[in-house]
């Protein structure tokens, strides 16, 4: 299949600059296995979960907290770039981190980078010729640690649709944000989990597991056979709790649905390695969900509104069909619901 399968038109009065008033307040596209879809509103989400037989889903969220990791930085002679730390972490002097930098071939090797605002140094050390990300340049931490430089320094890194002329504002601070968020290492939100608020996520039996988002995940398909997208690696753990509710509720015959492609990624990819189970452990899943892909845990799940000729789109077709799926998506145009990270979702069902 090509990235064409995957397009479709949206008016750009339909992309979300602005979270909605209240998190629970957005609306949701209900679309079932069979029938119609239906309209509702994220916050009748616990009621349409509601099963008499006790056989709710568990509701499993990503609680990776997205870090600011856009910064501005200046080499000796004066010369501001703007970077993207694509895998932030705690890290010490002679640590490496991959980053975006605009404007990059401007930089030699060796040459020295001052983050504004942060007691933090990098020396430029070039594009690496052997993985997937070519944006990506090295830098090596010379100076500083890198997450209490990036906290210091840095800037949300809102995505470019989101137009912020003067950057994030406070309101971003705290929305940009899920309400569950706590091991810090995303460069963009989890978005289908800033639906919940605290009584929304009280209200549902639900899980945590965490999958710290990279900027690769948003790269357009541009390969021809979209089997050969590459989106990098991404860095997960599951808690040992979590592996075992998760793995309590498949053996009850619960629904597991999964809060977003993130959550849908990590659980897919741990399956795919251990015989179908969930185990507990961290690692990293490079994993393209591609048409054709077999899941072996999760049952329904809810999206935000994705780019067209995204892997994420993909992710969300292969899980509950194209033709289903991009008749749902005109249905929402259709409707005037809103699209991308502070737009509206929808529930689907395998």
């Amino acid at each position: 299949m090509s990235p064409l399968d995957f397009d479709f038109e949206l008016p750009s009065d339909q992309i979300a600059q602005q979270p909605p008033a209240q998190r629970n307040a957005a609306r949701m596209l209900v679309v079932p296995r069979a029938g119609a879809p239906e309209h509702h509103g994220v916050s009748a989400l616990p009621d349409l979960l509601a099963d008499p037989r006790g056989r709710a889903p568990l509701v499993v969220v990503n609680d990776s907290k997205v870090v600011p990791a856009r910064i501005y930085a200046r080499r000796d002679t004066g010369k501001r770039f703007e970077l993207l730390v694509v895998d932030p972490a705690a890290l010490g002097p002679g640590a490496r981190v991959h980053a975006w930098i605009r404007g990059a071939k401007r930089l030699r090797v060796g040459e020295l980078l001052h983050v504004d605002g942060a007691a933090l140094t990098l020396r430029y050390q070039g594009r690496p010729t052997n993985e997937p990300d070519s944006r990506a340049c090295v830098l090596e931490i010379v100076e500083g640690e890198l997450l209490a430089g990036l906290e210091a320094g840095g800037e949300l890194p809102l995505p470019p649709y989101i137009s912020r002329p003067n950057g994030p504002s406070a309101a971003d601070l705290e929305r940009y944000q899920t309400v569950f968020a706590r091991d810090r290492g995303s460069v963009a939100a989890p978005t289908a989990g800033l639906h919940f608020d605290d009584a929304l996520l009280a209200s549902i039996d639900h899980a945590a597991i965490t999958l710290h988002v990279g900027p690769g995940t948003f790269l357009p398909l541009e390969a021809e056979d979209v089997r050969a997208h590459k989106v990098g690696a991404e860095r997960y753990e599951i808690t040992e709790q979590a592996a075992a509710r998760i793995e309590a509720a498949r053996a009850q015959g619960r629904p597991i649905l999964a809060v977003g492609t993130t959550v849908t990624r990590t659980l897919e990819s741990v399956a795919a390695a251990n015989g179908g189970r969930i185990i507990p452990g961290a690692g990293a899943t490079e994993l393209v969900i591609t048409p054709g892909h077999r899941f072996l845990v999760v049952d329904r799940l809810l999206s935000n509104f994705h780019l067209p000729r995204s892997s994420l789109l993909m992710l969300v077709c292969s899980f509950a069909g194209r033709e289903r799926v991009l008749a749902a998506y005109a249905e929402a145009v259709r409707a005037g619901y809103r699209f991308y990270s502070y737009g509206d979702c929808m529930l689907v069902e395998r």
